[in-house]
C-alpha cells in the first residue's frame, strides 16, 4: 500500500513538472498578448484569430514598438506607406507613429491580411505576399515553374519566405493547442 502511494506521489510529482514546464514555455515562448484586439479585429475581417496570432509571433514577437531594418513597424510590421494605404481604405486618420499602437496595427495587419487572402485565394500566396510582396508573388505564380494553375503557390523560390510561411503555420498549430479558449470565425485556418 505505501509502495503504491509512493508511486501515485511521484507520477503527480511528474506530471506537475511537466505542466508547469509547459506553462513556463508557452507564456516565454509563445505568449499571447492583445487578446482581445486579435479577437475583434480577426472578426471584423472574417480571420481567424489563431492565424493572426501566429503572424504576429512571427512577425514581432509581440513587441509593439520593434521596427525592421526595411522600416516596418510594430506587431505586424506595417510599412508607413502601407499604413497609410490602409488607413485611407478604412477612413481612419493615420501618421507613422500609430503604427506602434496595438490595436491600430493589428487593425491594419487584419485589414491588410484580409485584402490579401481575397486577392489571391489562396492562404500560402497570401502570406508569402505579407512577406515578399504582391508583386514577387504575382511573377511566381505567373511562372509554370512555381505555379501550376496560375492560382496555387505550388513552390516559393525564397528561402526567407518559405520560412516565413513555415513558420505562421506552425506557430498557428501551436497556438490552437496551447490556447484552446480564443473566439474562432469561419475565417482562414492554414492546414
Amino acid at each position: 500500500m505505501k509502495k503504491t502511494i509512493k508511486i501515485l506521489l511521484i507520477i503527480l510529482i511528474v506530471l506537475a513538472l511537466i505542466v508547469g514546464g509547459l506553462i513556463l514555455v508557452r507564456n516565454k515562448y509563445l505568449p499571447l498578448e492583445y487578446q482581445s484586439e486579435i479577437e475583434v479585429c480577426s472578426k471584423e475581417f472574417n480571420l481567424d484569430p489563431y492565424y493572426v496570432t501566429a503572424v504576429i509571433r512571427t512577425e514581432s514577437r509581440f513587441r509593439p514598438a520593434v521596427v525592421s531594418s526595411a522600416g516596418a513597424v510594430g506587431l505586424m510590421q506595417i510599412q508607413p506607406e502601407t499604413g497609410e494605404w490602409i488607413a485611407g481604405k478604412l477612413d481612419m486618420d493615420f501618421s507613422a507613429d500609430k503604427l506602434t499602437d496595438p490595436a491600430v496595427n493589428i487593425r491594419l495587419g487584419c485589414w491588410y491580411l484580409r485584402f490579401l487572402l481575397d486577392r489571391f485565394d489562396d492562404p500560402i500566396a497570401a502570406l508569402a505576399a505579407y512577406n515578399s510582396g504582391q508583386g514577387r508573388v504575382d511573377d511566381w505564380l505567373a511562372s509554370d515553374e512555381h505555379s501550376k494553375d496560375g492560382i496555387t503557390l505550388d513552390e516559393i523560390p525564397f528561402e526567407e519566405t518559405r520560412n516565413y510561411v513555415k513558420k505562421v503555420e506552425r506557430f498557428e498549430k501551436l497556438y490552437k493547442w496551447l490556447y484552446p479558449g480564443l473566439e474562432k470565425t469561419d475565417g482562414i485556418v492554414l492546414k
